[in-house]
């Protein structure tokens, strides 16, 4: 008996009886749409809470603090230790906090701003990186800034410091750092030329704010450039990070002892580098692989680790109790089957008669509950889908209706990955088949003169 005979039997059979059909399939649609979608509450709240929350860049951020080198520990590093850690697999940016050494005069619209120093960085692995911004954007051209959230906040005076906070008078908020987005931002620079200080201005624009920081005592009041501006106020100064030279001393002792600073020409030096993983799944890997090659670095690896196996426990207790309803519905399939062996005894019994294998007969049996299942797992797929989309819609308008508390806006609380659709699709027609193979196996043991009979 040819596969495709099996299957047009198959076909003309399960039309005989549309109608109890379509409730064994809806059952196991049912029963799978469950599992899926109890199962993805696990994956929603993972994602939300421990990429999102948390904040990814926490996450996926590695500090490397320095490196050994002949058993000492050099806290710099160079362009060659940067171009190393961009060449790991899995990562996705390199970035560091290089701090001007001179401060800058400050001033928009001739009113000074009391900036807290003047860092450089790499704005495009920032970018990379998620370089939080309360508003505007990272910088795009050469004299382009980011200011810090606090920067327009002036410093207590001593008078306000003594004072208790019950009798001191309320201090008045400062305008917010947004303000200046789009305003140009002048400050001088400083050099020792011939003994004599000399100033020379320079013009930027603010296009962005940072964040507000996260700890109420830290304020952020720092300008951030990039690598063009700080190669203008180099130039200026003849050193590196604008360093200013010290007047020559007659003393040629002391003169020689002086450290003289750096010239931009001079291989640069980087603190605070941070390497940003492409996942938080990589950063462990990538930290012991750095760190194999002399790099001292820390993160958050092993706290997160302890978070994803809260996760990876409560997917599996979700998935475990959807299943117990895929199994509820395998008891339609299991008499949908056999009754279906009851009914078509007559055809069992001449196809035997014909000469057909028992294997055949028991194969028509097991594709017809495989075909139920699939079908189920289809349906039950397609309704997963539609119940996350209005989960993820319709809760976060419930709670600020009646909890009055604001869900965020990419907050997701159903997540429907991939390998869910297959573990579910699986289980939804294993447990199919299963159901149909006992009434299959009997099918095979129908007696072929009492079955003419119609005598089962």
């Amino acid at each position: 008996m040819k596969f495709s005979d099996q299957v047009r039997f198959v076909r003309q059979n399960m039309k005989k009886n549309k109608s109890r059909l379509f409730m064994t399939v809806l059952a196991t649609a049912m029963g799978c749409a469950f599992l899926i979608v109890l199962a993805s509450v696990g994956f929603g709240l993972q994602k939300s809470i421990v990429d999102k929350m948390i904040g990814d860049r926490v996450v996926t951020a590695i500090d490397v603090w320095g490196k050994e080198v002949g058993g000492k520990h050099v806290n710099e590093m160079t362009g060659d230790d940067l171009q190393y850690l961009r060449s790991v697999e899995h990562v996705k940016a390199v970035t560091y906090r290089n701090y001007l050494r001179q401060g800058l005069n400050m001033s928009v619209d001739g009113t000074a701003v009391p900036g807290g120093g003047t860092i450089a960085v790499d704005f495009e692995a920032e970018t990379k990186a998620g370089f939080g911004l309360s508003a505007g954007r990272l910088p795009q051209g050469a004299d382009e800034v980011v200011i810090g959230y606090n920067i327009r906040e002036a410093e207590p005076t001593g008078e306000e410091q003594s004072e208790g906070s019950a009798t001191a008078p309320s201090k008045p908020e400062s305008a917010p750092a947004k303000d200046l987005i789009g305003k140009k931002l002048q400050f001088e620079v400083r050099q020792l030329v011939n003994g004599a200080e000399q100033k020379t201005p320079m013009t930027v624009t603010i296009v962005g704010v940072t964040k507000e920081p996260t700890r109420e005592w830290k304020k952020d009041k720092s300008v951030y450039i990039g690598e063009e501006v700080l190669q203008k106020i180099e130039s200026i100064t003849g050193t590196q990070l604008g360093e200013i030279r010290q007047p020559e001393s007659k003393d040629e002792k002391n003169q020689a002892q002086r450290e003289q600073p750096k010239s931009p020409a001079e291989p640069r030096e980087y603190t605070q580098v941070q390497v940003i993983a492409d996942g938080a799944q990589y950063v462990k890997g990538i930290g012991e692989q750095v760190r194999d090659k002399g790099y001292l670095n820390h993160s958050i690896a092993n706290e997160l680790k302890q978070v994803n196996m809260v996760f990876l426990i409560m997917k599996i207790g979700l998935v475990f109790v959807g299943t117990i309803a895929v199994l509820i519905a395998s008891i339609g399939i299991f008499n949908t089957m056999t009754m279906a062996v009851t009914e078509r005894a007559q055809d069992i019994g001449i196809m035997k008669a014909i000469g057909a294998h028992p294997s055949a007969i028991r194969r028509i049996f097991l594709l017809e509950s495989g075909l139920i299942g699939l079908f189920g797992a289809v349906i039950g797929i397609i309704v997963s889908y539609v119940l996350s989309i209005a989960v993820n819609t319709a809760l976060p308008i419930l709670i600020q209706s009646f909890l009055e508390e604001k869900v965020p806006a990419d907050f997701r609380f159903s997540l429907i990955p991939p390998l869910l659709v297959i573990i579910a699709a699986v289980i939804s027609l294993g447990v199919a088949i299963l159901s149909g193979s006992r009434p299959a196996k009997r099918a095979t043991k129908v007696d072929v003169l009492r079955a003419l009979r119609r005598d089962v």
